[in-house]
């Protein structure tokens, strides 16, 4: 009975994936990327001075958003505990798993990085309307301060966000909602990575 309904959801998922919500034709002023496990996506953000700024309560918590090697904003959503434990793969646990599975307060990842080779990630380009509405989408997913402690790299933090973590709510429905939230058009489910790929 658990393989079926593992595999409903998945399938639900493609299902959604390939059914857009109603947007507008992407604009050309602007590209972001998508970047991606097995599990997971996180949207990378060009590090331009409106993103910084509308960012910047990240930068009032340490991280180097006005640092001039920054090149990209990595911003990313998920569940507290898995999120802000698990780096690697090596550092999952069933706690914070079955958490994440069953429910969980969520949290909202941002991290400064320098040049990337982004060649082999998927583009999505937008106007400067849309890029506008992704960074007041993004930073309105923060609800609360930064999560002590929580953190993988020099240049990244967590901070309490809105929303509950669920199957039904995943990271990549995130990234999802994100881009809808710009006015693109977008799977209107894409609870998992083969999902958001798809729509890509």
């Amino acid at each position: 009975m658990f393989p079926a309904l593992i595999a409903l959801w998945f399938g639900t998922g493609l299902v959604g994936a390939l059914l857009p919500a109603a947007g507008e034709v992407p604009g050309d002023d602007v590209a972001i990327r998508l970047i991606g496990t097995a599990i997971h996506y996180d949207i990378l953000l060009p590090a331009t001075p409106e993103a910084r700024a509308k960012l910047a309560f990240a930068g009032m918590a340490g991280v180097p958003i006005d640092a001039p090697g920054a090149e990209w904003i990595l911003v990313g959503w998920g569940a507290r505990d898995f999120y802000t434990a698990t780096g690697t793969y090596a550092d999952m646990r069933p706690g914070p798993v079955w958490r994440a599975v069953t429910g969980d307060h969520s949290v909202l990842r941002v991290e400064v990085l320098g040049a990337l080779d982004t060649a082999d990630l998927p583009e999505v380009r937008l106007s400067a309307a849309q890029f506008t509405r992704l960074l007041g989408a993004v930073a309105g997913t923060r609800s609360g301060p930064v999560v002590p402690g929580a953190g993988f790299t020099a240049t990244d933090a967590f901070f309490e966000a809105d929303g509950r973590f669920h199957l039904n709510r995943t990271c990549n429905v995130w990234v999802g909602e994100m881009l809808r939230a710009a006015g693109l058009r977008f799977g209107r489910w894409t609870p998992t990575p083969q999902a958001v790929r798809l729509h890509g």
